[in-house]
Order: structure tokens, then C-alpha cells, then sequence
């Protein structure tokens, strides 16, 4: 059926007009978009919780069930491994039910994961609940990215996309302060508690999210134009800026701009992201391969400098620089769920200010500065039996300093950059596929890091994750454009070059 907007059709005139990019100042973030994106940002709080709260769990884990380095490597990688497989399934899954139904998906997933952990009576259960839990991350960390970025405004995207790292900062924080005041409590009773709780806030949030709507350009992908455009007036700042948003995403979906319908039969066209691996793996175009070496290889870096081995094994590695108690060892990794959240919280007014680029290597250049000193603390306190008061105090503000300089750029914008740089009809499985690389790294470093103490000291690891950020900043500098302030429809147009349609014309051809 048919919704006529006015009697009369636009004329040439008022399409162009409305075509045009916006030149008046950009007005503050909408309040029903920013309360979506925090709602869905939620379940990235229980994910960082997870992650903060086991860092800790591990300690007691090891005494009561009597686990070696090698058990409780796999403990804490499978989480990861698991959410590839969940990052997989996630995007093609997101096309198809959409991106609120995906999320209520990982919040029952990291529900059922927290309950079989809590109860935990052996380490094949334990390692069972993981799995699960690793299969809710997988899904969470790829579509509330998404869905963020595309109920925002070009001008507040950075803002709204960034938001689920910010929440994954606020859950390990409270994970390490569970970690200590738990602590106290009974050996058997107080990891378990640790692990369990977390099955709280997954079942009120799968409930909550069902209040949400659904994302406008999911919706209209599905030629659910009327659906689509009543959530774009909610979430936009004008009754022209909601107008403009709907004709470039309908011109994106491929559909007429002018089409006034309430819902469009997508006749011959793949709305459930059908034949999509095959344009960005087996046929991409060249825009589209420029844009998936970029959104993977900012997944890559962003564990490959070592970040999950400071938040996964704070204490252990305080340990090495001298610091003996467990009171003492949880409260300096509260300080580094400290640093995260504050710089996490600060880069998400920076974002859309200073941009994407400039903040990035900012953000790598300290990290490398960082990680070397880090290196050469560890070392020091190493060789001296921990008894070098002054290579402790050094180790300690290195990972501070590693810690904020991730938070404040490579931490946020490795999500916002890789949700907002494919074009439409391959943005889930694409950030899919993204995620996928980031949990790779991320089990390759959890999993390995313990070994790699070992067989290169720990400081020697840390100077091996500070060649890794020189690497990255390089290929930051050299490959990454600025998409401040341009809609997801302009960012398309970043990754083309002159000839790539010549090229495009004679592989078809072929």
C-alpha cells in the first residue's frame, strides 16, 4: 500500500536542495537515539564484565580446582574462540531477524554461559559455560556497533558507535571491584559469585530490549519504508535531516528516492544478505577490498599490541614487578579498569571533534612509548627479584599509561571505524567478519601469553607488543581516511579511486 507524503510530487528544485550536505552547525546528539544506542550498549557491560571479573576468578580458580597455566590459558581463550564462531553467525543472522532480535540472541546466550560458570562444580563445566558465553560476545560485539552507528547522525556517530566500548570499560571495572570486595568472601562461594552474577542483567536485558526499535536501515533494506521513516523522525534532529537520511539510505538499499510507498516489494533484490560473502571475499570490487583491509587490519592491531594481556593478567603481571599480596595485587588492576573507563569516556566527546584519524595515531604513537617502557620496568624488576622499588612505580604508570593511550583512540575507534565503513547490504556480515579477526587475536594473545612469559620473559613480551604498534601505526598512517562528520552513505565514496570502475568492467568481463 501506498502513503502519500503530499499531494504533489518534489519538484527538481527541492531534491536538489535536499541532496545538498548540510551547512548549518550540527546540533546537539538526539536524546531517543542516544537512549537507544546506551540500551544496547548494555550487553557490552556484561561482556566486560566477564572479561574484568575472571582476571581475578583465575586466582581462585587455580587453587580450588587445581588448574595449570596451560587449563587456564584455554579457560580464558575459548571465550574468544567461541565468539568467532558467534561473530560469524552474527552478521547473516542480524539481516535476517534484525539487529534487536540479534541482541536479545547474545543477552540469552551470555545468561545461560553465566549460570553454568556460577555453578561450576568442575572444569569441563566451567569451560562449557564459557563456550556459551563466548557465543553471546561473538554476537554482542558485532551488532551493538552496528545498530549504534545506524540510528546516529553523521555529526554524532563517533558518540553513539563508541558507546559499547565504553560499556565493555564499565564492566571490567566492576569486574575488578567484584574481584576484590568478593575476594573476601569464602574460596568455593566467592569466585562462583564472581562468574554467576552476571546471569542477572542478561535476563533483564533481554527483556528491556524488546522496548527498542529497529534499526531504520534494516527496516528499509526490507522495503519496510513507513516503519523505516517513523523511526528516522525519532532519532533525527529536524524534520528535514530525518528526510535527507531517508532518501540516501532508500538510494543505498536501491530504491527510488522518491518513492513515497509505506512498504516496497524488493523484487530480485537480497535483503537477508544473500551472495554477500561472495562480494567482499570471492569478487569484491576494489573500494570494497580497500575497506576490508582496513576495517580487518584495525581488528588486527587492536589485540595484537597486548591490550588483553594486561586486562586478563593484571595481577599476574604485578606480580612479576614486586607487588605480592592479593589485596594489593586487585587494587592496582582496579586502577587499570580506572584509566580505561575515564579515557574510554573521554574519547567518545573527542571522536566526532578531533576525528577519527588524528585521535588513532595519537593513540598508537603513545601506546608504542608506553609499551617499551613497560618492557624495560618488567625486565628490570625481573632481574632484581622484584626488589627495585623504582622499576615497580615505572612498570605500574607504564601500563596506566598503555592502558589510557589504547582507551582514548585504537580502544573506541577500531569499533566505530569498522561499523561505519561498508556500504549497506554488506555492513553486518562485514563487521561480522571484522569481529571475527578481533577474536582470533584476542584468544591468540589470552591463550599464549602465559607460554610466551616463559619462553621470552615478560618484559620481552612486551617489547615484542611494542614492535607490533610500530607496524600499526604505519599502516594507520598510510591507509586510513577520515570519516568525521560524513554520513555512511559519503564514506563509501572514501575507498573509490579513479579507474576502479574500468577495473570493476574488466573483471565482469572476465
Amino acid at each position: 500500500m501506498a502513503d502519500q507524503v503530499s499531494g504533489e510530487n518534489p519538484t527538481e528544485k527541492t531534491v536538489e536542495k535536499l541532496t545538498e550536505k548540510p551547512t548549518e552547525k550540527p546540533t546537539g546528539v538526539n536524546r531517543y537515539a542516544l537512549q537507544c544506542a546506551i540500551v544496547a550498549s548494555i550487553v557490552s557491560i556484561i561482556f566486560g564484565y566477564d572479561t574484568g571479573v575472571m582476571s581475578g576468578a583465575m586466582v581462585f580458580i587455580e587453587e580450588e580446582l587445581k588448574t595449570n597455566d596451560v587449563q587456564i590459558e584455554v579457560l580464558t581463550g575459548i571465550l574468544n574462540l567461541c565468539a568467532l564462531v558467534g561473530s560469524l553467525l552474527a552478521g547473516r543472522t542480524s539481516d535476517i531477524i534484525g539487529r534487536r532480535y540479534t541482541i536479545v540472541l547474545a543477552s540469552i546466550l551470555f545468561m545461560l554461559g553465566s549460570v553454568l560458570m556460577g555453578w561450576g562444580p568442575s572444569y569441563p563445566v566451567l569451560l562449557t559455560g564459557r563456550c556459551t558465553a563466548g557465543l553471546g560476545v561473538g554476537f554482542a560485539l558485532m551488532v551493538a556497533p552496528v545498530y549504534s552507528a545506524e540510528i546516529a547522525t553523521a555529526s554524532h556517530r563517533g558518540l553513539l558507535a563508541s558507546l559499547p566500548h565504553l560499556c565493555i570499560s564499565i564492566g571490567i571495572l566492576l569486574g575488578y571491584l567484584v574481584n576484590y570486595f568478593f575476594s573476601k568472601l569464602p574460596m568455593h562461594i566467592g569466585w562462583r559469585l564472581m562468574l554467576g552474577i552476571a546471569a542477572v542483567p542478561s535476563l533483564v536485558l533481554a527483556l528491556g530490549i524488546l522496548k527498542m526499535p529497529e534499526s531504520p536501515r534494516w527496516l528499509i533494506l526490507q522495503g519496510r519504508l513507513g516503519e523505516g521513516k517513523k523511526i528516522l523522525d525519532l532519532v533525527s534532529n529536524s524534520p528535514e535531516e530525518a528526510k535527507l537520511r531517508f532518501q540516501d539510505i532508500k538510494t543505498a538499499a536501491g530504491i527510488d528516492p522518491k518513492c513515497e510507498d509505506e512498504v516496497v516489494k524488493m523484487e530480485n533484490k537480497k535483503t537477508h544478505g544473500e551472495g554477500v560473502w561472495k562480494e567482499l571475499i570471492l569478487r569484491p570490487t576494489p573500494a570494497v577490498r580497500r575497506v576490508l583491509l582496513t576495517a580487518l587490519g584495525i581488528h588486527f592491531f587492536q589485540h595484537a599490541t597486548g591490550i588483553e594481556a594486561v586486562l586478563l593478567y593484571g595481577p599476574k603481571i604485578f606480580k612479576k614487578a614486586g607487588i605480592t599480596t592479593k589485596d594489593k595485587l586487585f587494587l592496582v588492576t582496579i586502577g587499570v579498569g580506572i584509566m580505561k573507563t575515564t579515557f574510554i569516556f573521554t574519547a567518545t566527546f573527542l571522536l566526532d571533534k578531533v576525528g577519527r584519524r588524528k585521535l588513532l595515531l595519537t593513540s598508537v604513537g603513545g601506546m608504542l612509548c608506553a609499551l617499551t617502557m613497560l618492557g624495560f620496568g618488567l625486565t628490570m624488576a625481573q632481574n632484581s627479584g622484584g626488589k627495585l622499588v623504582w622499576a615497580l612505580v615505572l612498570s605500574i604508570v607504564s601500563a596506566y599509561s598503555f592502558v589510557a593511550f589504547f582507551s582514548i583512540g585504537l580502544g573506541p575507534i577500531t569499533w566505530v571505524y569498522s561499523s561505519e565503513v561498508f556500504p549497506l547490504k554488506l555492513r553486518a556480515q562485514g563487521a561480522s567478519l571484522g569481529v571475527a579477526v578481533n577474536r582470533v587475536m584476542n584468544a591468540t594473545v589470552s591463550m599464549s601469553f602465559l607460554s610466551l612469559t616463559k619462553a621470552i620473559t615478560t618484559g620481552g613480551a612486551f617489547f615484542m607488543f611494542a614492535g607490533v604498534a610500530a607496524v600499526a601505526w604505519n599502516f594507520f598512517f598510510f591507509l586510513m581516511p577520515e570519516t568525521k562528520g560524513k554520513s555512511l552513505e559519503e564514506i563509501e565514496a572514501l575507498f573509490q579511486r579513479d579507474g576502479d570502475h574500468k577495473v570493476r568492467g574488466e573483471n565482469d568481463t572476465v
